[in-house]
């Protein structure tokens, strides 16, 4: 039975993107929408094995219901002329096994910003009560901008579905990924998804895989019996509190790691942020997006360009002029043949400051004042000193702003105070007058009596 080029007289198939162990995957042509999508065919020789059917229905069930922005989105699933296909959003880019075969080991930045949303995705999916059971590198897909996007929920659980006590002689999953508890056959838990990260980002950080062996049957007894070299010994930049996640996560009892990959991805951001080295200024993390949220942020236009094609200061070089201003709130302080600062309305470098410069402005002020102009956005630079021995020229701003500080402000007056004995021998006069009025009035009537 051929591949038929045309699924449901909708999806057109463009190229083949790649295949695994059930299905092909194919780019392909969404005719209605307009689109491009990517279109997961189950293989010929499993179409008609009910139980692969079943598990292919599964998978599109799972993740159809899940909306995340670090998980592929499913947009359709249908059967054609004997053939079980799943359509999904289409992500370009490779995927994570081949850029870690291409690039070998990743710096911590890289590594971290890559589990990171992964966590994301798969915690998503913890929080909607789907075990993925089946981790690995293979199964995630990197865009050229950095996003992380997780895929392949083909042998996914329902936590409700799972009993505990339940055992298996078939070992789903990929010998060098799944957990111990897996390679024992027992029931599968978030937590198996968590040691299955905790395997990739040691396998970022240092380059290689913990564990590795000749046969399946080999790698199971050191998934659940040996103990991996600390990533540290490999990588001496990877910090010490990120060393011990890794162990952590890699325990062989699931009580002993992380319970959900939201947990682990919180950690792992807390050593993101506390080391500001670790925070790359063109990395995805930091531009445009909300790692931990999981929502794109408000700006959605590329850097250095507006909504009307204008350019505008990017985030980097904002924050860069806002750390500037807070270390020198008078102003940004140029030292004379250095670097110029960056304009950030046009985003080229002004013209360097020199005393030369600085003079012939002095020399203009001083002799016609009414002709000087200052633009605010092409700030006039004069020298001014402020206890040091060189001056340095700062901004016509700059300067308003200090001699508006430096200027005492203007007095108010300052109401004396009360002199109370004052007040109480002018109350003694007063009361005095009173009571000599009756008595000279009666002196008076005497005399005239």
């Amino acid at each position: 039975m051929s591949t038929p080029s045309v699924l449901n007289e909708r999806y057109q198939l463009l190229e083949s993107l790649g295949n695994g162990g059930m299905a092909l995957v194919y780019k392909a042509k969404d005719l209605m929408l307009e689109r491009n999508v990517a279109v997961k065919l189950l293989r010929e020789d499993y179409s008609k094995d009910l139980a692969f059917r079943e598990r292919f229905r599964q998978e599109a069930r799972a993740a159809a219901n899940l909306t995340h922005p670090n998980i592929v989105t499913v947009h359709d699933f249908g059967l054609d002329q004997g053939h079980l296909f799943i359509v999904m959003e289409y992500v370009p880019g490779d995927d994570l096994k081949s850029l870690i075969r291409q690039k070998g080991q990743f710096s911590v930045q890289e590594s971290l910003e890559l589990v990171i949303q992964a966590c994301q995705g798969v915690g998503y999916a913890h929080r909607a009560g789907l075990v993925h059971c089946d981790i690995k590198p293979h199964n995630m897909l990197v865009t050229p901008e950095g996003r992380l996007k997780v895929t392949d929920f083909g042998i996914a659980r329902a936590l409700a579905s799972i009993d505990p006590q339940e055992r298996s002689d078939v070992v789903w999953g990929s010998p060098h990924y799944f957990s111990p508890e897996q390679a024992a056959g027992f029931p599968p838990s978030p937590a198996s998804d968590v040691y299955s990260l905790g395997i990739i980002l040691y396998e970022l950080l240092t380059g290689n895989l913990p564990f590795t062996a000749k046969d399946s049957a080999d790698l199971a007894r050191m998934h659940k019996e040996a103990t991996p070299h600390p990533p540290r010994l490999s990588n001496l930049q990877i910090p010490q509190a990120l060393d011990d996640l890794v162990m952590k996560v890699l325990a062989k009892e699931p009580s002993s790691r992380y319970r959900t990959a939201d947990q682990m991805g919180r950690v792992l951001q807390n050593i993101y942020e506390s080391d500001p080295s670790l925070r790359r200024a063109n990395s995805y993390m930091t531009q445009g997006y909300n790692v931990m949220s999981g929502r794109p942020l408000p700006v959605a236009v590329p850097a250095g360009i507006s909504a009307e094609g204008q350019a505008h200061p990017s985030p980097v070089q904002e924050q860069a002029f806002l750390e500037s201003a807070q270390q020198d709130p008078i102003g940004l302080e140029a030292k004379e043949g250095g670097e110029a600062p960056l304009n950030l309305q046009t985003q080229t470098p002004a013209l360097p400051i020199t005393n030369q410069v600085v003079s012939e402005q002095i020399q203009a002020v001083q002799s016609k004042p009414e002709a000087v102009t200052f633009n605010p956005r092409q700030p006039v630079s004069v020298p001014i000193t402020s206890g040091r021995e060189n001056p340095k020229p700062v901004s016509q701003v700059a300067l308003s702003a200090q001699k508006a500080l430096s200027e005492p402000a203007p007095s108010l007056p300052v109401p004396k105070p009360v002199d109370w004995l004052t007040w109480l021998l002018g109350l003694a006069a007063i009361v005095l007058l009173l009571g000599l009025i009756p008595f000279w009035t009666y002196i008076y009537w005497v005399l005239q009596g």
